[in-house]
């Protein structure tokens, strides 16, 4: 907590409540949350650039008795200098500002606000038109475990590179895993999500366990590779983002050697994260793909 005291005559947010516990059963506290994002901010700031965030904050923690919320529009209060973009919501039929995150001090706010989780779109402000992330998410059903996530992540990534393409993934930080691919952002969100699908659909002829339907996602043993997300303005959680579970997991960047049968999403914390120094997806967004539709 020194380090965080110091802090405070030099980051422009406002901490307060260091000392609230927002993880109890490993005694995780605020404090402890920003020093989190503060410690991984060079690995997440490259990749949720310019990109319109979705916060989910916990005001008492994962066990509080205040509720979870989302939150898109930007909060009362936030400062002049958090950037913001009005993006039209046909839903609500009006602007909301979304929070862009794209300098430290935002990240230290957006913990400072009790954003345990933070979850970014398929595009950026510049073309939300035009996705420059292809996302798969790979979602076991019981009696399925990440373990058959894992075997199905890894059916997908040979899949996909025998098509030229070079897939990136992470945990979910709960029961699945993610698979990404940098796009250069020429298609629609149509054709992104159309493609999804039929790799799934494909996968599905080949495999068994592999469910490429939405009305199969319930069917017990079933992995199912999500394509709906690929839409506009839906997000998914962003690397290096916790989760709300009560070991504080964190959506992981993973090396592919890493995907096996016996991967534990809650070996991938607060705590052993920190100590990872490798960051798989440094060239994440360094080479986008095109693809041949």
């Amino acid at each position: 907590m020194e380090n965080l005291e110091k802090l405070k005559s030099l980051t422009k947010v406002k901490l307060k409540n260091l000392d609230k516990c927002f993880y109890p059963k490993i005694n995780i506290t605020k404090g402890q949350i920003v020093e989190y994002y503060i410690k991984m901010a060079p690995k997440i700031l490259p990749i949720i650039a310019n990109r319109p965030l979705v916060l989910t904050r916990y005001p008492d923690g994962v066990d509080g008795r205040k509720m979870a919320f989302f939150e898109k529009n930007a909060p009362q209060g936030t400062p002049e200098w958090v950037k913001t973009e009005p993006i039209y919501s046909s839903s609500t039929k009006r602007n909301i500002n979304y929070i862009i995150c794209n300098d430290l001090d935002t990240l230290i706010w957006l913990a400072n606000l009790a954003a345990l989780e933070i979850h970014m779109p398929f595009s950026t402000i510049s073309n939300l038109s035009h996705p420059d992330l292809l996302f798969f998410d790979v979602d076991p059903e019981t009696p399925a475990t990440i373990g058959d996530a894992a075997e199905v992540a890894l059916l997908l990534k040979d899949k996909l590179c025998r098509m030229g393409l070079t897939p990136f993934v992470k945990t979910s930080g709960k029961k699945g895993l993610h698979v990404v691919i940098s796009l250069t952002p020429r298609w629609g969100f149509e054709e992104t999500r159309a493609f999804v699908h039929q790799v799934g659909i494909e996968l599905a002829k080949e495999h068994s366990i592999v469910a490429s339907e939405f009305k199969d996602t319930k069917t017990p043993g079933r992995v199912f590779i999500d394509y709906l997300q690929n839409s506009p303005m839906r997000t998914m959680v962003i690397p290096y983002s916790l989760r709300p579970t009560s070991d504080a997991t964190v959506s992981t960047p993973l090396e592919w050697h890493e995907v096996k049968r016996e991967l534990d999403p809650s070996n991938f914390n607060i705590s052993s994260v920190v100590a990872h120094r490798a960051d798989p997806w440094r060239d994440l967004l360094k080479h986008p793909e095109t693809l041949h539709l």
